[in-house]
């Protein structure tokens, strides 16, 4: 039909919640769009017998998941929010700014700055490969950096690297442009 299944929710007493986009994410998904969908689904869904009391069909939203490696390539340098499935540096939320990064791994350059007290190893068992480093932002070839910059120097900024088995959730983070 031209759709991009986004996101399927089980909620309570039977609604059966879909997210759809347009192939591509070409253009914005209208209230046609979602009732030509639903339309759809409740035939497809009669047929294969699914149990279900009510139906909605919606765009993604502002605060859209990011589920698919191609989500993420995507949105490479939107600002997004991910939840670890095992905690780093004793936090399991983050928020920044999505990079794409070799080996079909994804980045977060951090947007708040982690204690200082985390920084010593505190509260570890992070999940299996992921790190976190001082960036010197501007820096050449982005390499890792732990050490402090002089005050006419680049700013360092703390990048997470992450593959998308050690995700739980990604969402963007709601941008409002009036």
């Amino acid at each position: 039909m031209g759709y991009e299944p986004v996101d399927v929710e089980h909620a309570q007493q039977g609604l059966l919640r879909v997210y759809i986009d347009s192939t591509g994410g070409s253009g914005g998904i209208t209230i046609e769009d979602c009732e030509q969908v639903s339309r759809q689904l409740s035939h497809v869904l009669t047929v294969e017998n699914i149990d279900y009391s009510r139906l909605e069909v919606s765009s993604p939203g502002l605060d859209r998941p990011l589920k698919k490696p191609a989500d993420f390539e995507r949105f490479a340098g939107e600002r997004i929010t991910v939840r670890l499935r095992a905690p780093l540096a004793g936090r399991r939320n983050f928020e920044g700014v999505l990079t794409v990064e070799p080996d079909s791994r994804f980045g977060l350059e951090l947007i708040e700055r982690e204690p200082a007290t985390a920084r010593g190893g505190k509260g570890g068992g992070a999940a299996k490969g992921t790190k976190v480093a001082d960036v010197a932002k501007g820096a050449k070839g982005g390499k890792a950096s732990g050490e402090a910059k002089d005050a006419g120097g680049p700013t360092p900024i703390r990048k997470m690297i992450f593959s998308l088995d050690e995700i739980e959730r990604a969402r963007l983070v709601p941008v409002y442009r009036i």
